[in-house]
């Protein structure tokens, strides 16, 4: 009687632990699709929703961007840049905002939202800065300090009609 007792106990208490996922602003408060990045320096993806699941990649580039495209526990499957899909840990991702250069050539980082403004800087194909400020098809990416406007058309990682703060 007392190991049944005993075994109810920790049941009964298991049960009672809040579950972090659930209280993570993701998995709460976020529909997906959603962007975001890779918070860490060396990140697996993986077949399936657990450790138990074979590693399909394994991402040796912070603050690459990803889109967050399906959310189960800790767990968030993701799509990278070139399209592979996979699961990864909730707790490797950041709701910091990044984007990639894409496309063929170079594209231009301005002082301004606006075509004909001062150019600053060019990024390359590949190149992947911090994200701000978006709106009217422009997006503020910094680049390790060096900061411009860039045309969303030249990015992954932000929607066309998308505006961010």
């Amino acid at each position: 009687m007392r190991i049944l007792a005993a075994a109810l106990s920790v049941f009964v208490a298991t049960a009672l632990v809040p579950d972090p996922a659930a209280a993570a602003p993701d998995a709460t408060k976020r529909s997906v699709p959603y962007y975001a990045s890779i918070s860490a320096s060396r990140a697996r993806m993986r077949t399936g929703p657990a450790r138990t699941y074979p590693a399909s990649w394994l991402y040796q580039r912070q603050d690459l961007p990803i889109k967050v495209v399906a959310i189960f526990k800790q767990w968030r499957r993701i799509a990278d840049p070139d399209g592979t899909e996979g699961w990864m840990q909730a707790n490797l991702l950041s709701g910091t905002r990044t984007a990639i250069v894409r496309g063929a050539g170079a594209v231009a980082l301005r002082e301004k939202p606006v075509s004909g403004s001062r150019l600053l800087w060019r990024a390359a194909p590949g190149v992947v800065g911090r994200i701000s400020q978006c709106g009217n098809g422009w997006c503020r990416m910094d680049v390790k300090g060096q900061a411009g406007f860039v045309q969303i058309g030249g990015l992954w990682g932000v929607e066309a009609g998308e505006v961010l703060p």
